[in-house]
């Protein structure tokens, strides 16, 4: 004989109808909490809380451009204005790897003045650089009497059996070679290849005055240069 369950249930409790004290923290307390960065809510959940400019301006840009991209129109614009730039790219690199001179490819003529040598491939030897230089300074062309000035200094040093010249050797080599074998005279000299190095290949323009200063160290050089090997031939 199974027990019959008991479907009896207990009474609900009376609501608890007495006030309960509100605690409230003391008022240092909430001022250093409200201090505090964790409890700063000031923006919104996701969003940088100090946005620089150029993020507000990417904001700015895409707020603007996204509308548009998301059109037809607006997608074949962007996909030719991207492969327009990649080809540029492309043929850019292909160019710098071929050695094409750039500006006479655009039809922009070359700074320097046409001479009765290469440029790169002079041999100091066999150059005239009185006569080169005075060609070079009527010409207006500053940045190449710079060059030959420069040039004339390897030929002392050459002469002066200082460093070994070669027409593929560096400036940097020279540089080593001099303080090897004259290091008093490296200072002078390796301001003179600054000098010449950012003029020369910088291709920047040459005021006068500037110029009259660098051949001023230039021949200051020089003048040490001959001085020295007079003294060592009558020695």
């Amino acid at each position: 004989m199974k027990a019959r369950a008991d479907t009896t249930t207990a009474p609900p409790l009376p609501a608890d109808t007495a006030p309960q004290p509100v605690r409230r923290p003391a008022a240092a307390r909430l001022h250093e909490l409200r201090s505090q960065r964790d409890f700063q809510y000031t923006t919104a959940l996701g969003e940088p809380e100090q946005a620089g400019w150029l993020a507000r301006l990417m904001a700015w840009l895409w707020s603007w451009l996204g509308p548009l991209l998301t059109t037809r129109g607006g997608k074949v614009a962007w996909n030719t204005i991207f492969y327009g730039l990649l080809g540029a790219t492309l043929v850019f690199a292909v160019l710098k790897l071929l050695q094409v001179d750039l500006t006479k490819a655009f039809g922009r003529a070359p700074r320097a003045v046409p001479l009765s040598y290469e440029t790169g491939q002079e041999n100091i030897h066999e150059l005239n650089f009185a006569d080169a230089i005075t060609q070079a300074e009527a010409a207006g062309n500053l940045r190449l009497a710079v060059r030959l000035g420069y040039l004339q200094l390897l030929k002392q040093l050459t002469d002066g059996n200082l460093i070994a010249w070669q027409p593929d050797k560096t400036n940097q080599a020279y540089l080593r070679e001099l303080k090897a074998s004259r290091g008093a005279l490296h200072p002078a000299f390796s301001k003179l290849t600054q000098q010449f190095e950012y003029i020369w290949y910088g291709e920047v323009p040459l005021p006068a005055p500037l110029y009259q200063q660098v051949r001023a160290d230039q021949y200051q050089l020089g003048a040490q240069l001959n001085t020295n090997t007079t003294s060592r031939r009558f020695a």
